[in-house]
């Protein structure tokens, strides 16, 4: 007779409540962090409905026709409105995407299309790699050591030229990956028609990817539009409606900041 394994039969028997044991912890443990997650997340939702309560609460009432279309009024008196802010703003962000769209886009159109792995693609690349994760700060004082000090004067030209050094490589990188995700097929598709690789780009591929490219242009103006940091050493501020280039102006995140 072959010899008999005393344990075999009590490792059979224990493996089942061993392994119900262990399904039982993962799925306590699993309970609990999504009891914690939610709690984490409804906190900061409360969080941000008092904030924004808050905001509203304070700041409806002074909310009228005349904010949006009159000058601040002089020290000492209620009433004015931050016009001179809204339109110095639209001419800073006009002045960055008249600077920083056409060449943002180009650059991207050249990254996706032109220079994939070339040598002069991967300098530019990284460069823009590196001016996307540059405080805007650094924008600031490059114009102002370029432009103020040589006009000798704060300037709307200059925070629109800090501006758009913020705004250039979000719109470049964002163009670049929006045109990688064209199917190849569509270019080549077109190329077989004997259309020129530039037109192919320009008048098939750039508008396949519009959508794309003009949502990180959104982000892009979105994100230099609340920024007063470079204007500090640019276009400073203006208490009076000015739409003069060559002249310091107004803006909105400068007006909140004051």
């Amino acid at each position: 007779m072959e010899p008999v394994d005393p344990w075999a039969g009590l490792a059979v028997r224990e493996t089942p409540r061993i392994q119900v044991s262990a399904d039982a912890r993962r799925q306590a443990c699993s309970r609990l962090m999504t009891g914690l997650s939610l709690a984490a997340t409804l906190v900061l939702l409360a969080v941000l409905l008092i904030v924004m309560g808050y905001i509203l609460l304070k700041g409806v009432p002074g909310l009228s026709v005349h904010f949006f279309t009159r000058l601040p009024a002089p020290v000492g008196m209620s009433g004015g409105g931050v016009y001179h802010a809204i339109t110095g703003s639209l001419v800073l962000v006009g002045l960055a995407c008249a600077i920083a769209v056409p060449w943002g886009v180009a650059v991207g159109i050249f990254l996706s299309e032109f220079g994939r792995r070339g040598r002069l693609g991967q300098i530019v690349r990284f460069t823009a790699d590196v001016l996307s994760g540059m405080p805007s700060i650094t924008a600031g004082i490059f114009i102002y050591t370029l432009v103020v000090v040589k006009m000798e004067t704060f300037s709307a030209l200059a925070g629109g030229l800090a501006l758009a050094i913020v705004m250039l490589p979000v719109v470049a990188r964002n163009t670049e990956e929006m045109l990688r995700l064209v199917p190849e097929g569509q270019r080549e598709a077109t190329m077989a028609l004997g259309i020129p690789y530039w037109r192919t780009v320009l008048w098939v591929v750039l508008p396949s990817a519009g959508r794309g490219v003009g949502i990180g242009i959104t982000l892009a103006v979105a994100g230099i539009a609340g920024d007063p940091v470079p204007l500090f050493f640019t276009a400073l501020n203006n208490n009076y409606f000015s739409l003069d280039l060559t002249q310091p102006i107004s803006s909105l995140p400068m007006e909140i900041f004051r």
